[in-house]
């Protein structure tokens, strides 16, 4: 037998939902801004991309006015008739005070482009490594690999645009491409520099006299490796804010490699014995 319905239905409580927010018209902090009053910021100051709207207002020529930079490292690049050597230390100081004795200040864009780093840590990672992703960029839209100008001067342009912003980047950008070996110098004041030989950081002037007394452009391989790992040597020995390990690094048509790492002392006892 069919079953009957029953004559009446139980009535459910309702529940009154409070759609107020939909309105604009939602409690609110005191701290809040309503929504008006973003309105009205977002068309004075338009979405940007990347971190530059966060940034303070430019520093201009009174960056050191409010940003007390002391420097300390010892970097150098030359190019010789084989490829390019990059040798590195590895200390990080604060002032007088070593925060680290086992910085990588190598960093390695792809297999054959390499930047060093000079000045603020933190800067020279962060935009290397963008710099590294926008080469990947560029060979994925365009098939073939960066040349090392091309990647230089993409770098060039990126520090420019943040010129006065307060960064602090002293980096050389090697590599190999189709034209051979090539070295650029780069700063965050918009420099850039194609040549031969470079050092920088707080100890570049005690590597610079161990360069231009051995440097030849037709040395062989070992010379060359050996040339770079004993000017980061002198640079530890008698610039307090460069030491650690010494790191030389080789880069020819096949790539760049990791040559040798030795600690300061050890090559100390090496070189005087």
């Amino acid at each position: 037998a069919a079953r009957r319905a029953p004559a009446h239905r139980q009535q459910l409580p309702t529940m009154d939902l409070d759609l107020s927010f939909l309105n604009g018209g939602a409690p609110r902090a005191d701290d809040e801004p309503a929504l008006s009053e973003l309105d009205a910021l977002d068309a004075k100051m338009p979405a940007f991309l990347g971190p530059r709207p966060s940034l303070a207002p430019p520093m201009g020529a009174d960056v050191e006015k409010h940003v007390k930079i002391v420097h300390g490292t010892t970097t150098l690049g030359f190019k010789y008739k084989d490829g390019v050597i990059i040798a590195v230390d590895s200390r990080a100081s604060a002032g007088a005070y070593i925060a680290s004795q086992n910085v990588k200040k190598v960093i390695e864009i792809n297999d054959f482009l390499l930047g060093t780093m000079a000045g603020g840590a933190a800067d020279c990672q962060f935009w290397q490594r963008y710099l590294g992703m926008r080469c990947r960029l560029f060979e994925l839209n365009h098939k073939e690999r960066i040349s090392v100008a091309a990647a230089s001067k993409l770098f060039q342009n990126i520090l420019y645009g943040y010129r006065g912003y307060g960064l602090s980047i002293g980096t050389m950008i090697a590599g190999w491409d189709h034209k051979g070996p090539g070295l650029y110098y780069l700063d965050s004041e918009g420099t850039r520099v194609d040549g031969n030989l470079f050092s920088v950081g707080s100890g570049s002037l005690f590597a610079y006299g161990i360069l231009d007394s051995n440097y030849k452009y037709d040395m062989k391989y070992e010379e060359a490796i050996e040339l770079g790992r004993r000017a980061i040597y002198h640079a530890t020995h008698n610039d307090a804010y460069s030491g650690g390990t010494v790191r030389v690094y080789h880069i020819d048509g096949k790539g760049w490699r990791r040559i040798s790492e030795d600690d300061s002392t050890v090559l100390h006892y090496q070189y005087n014995s």
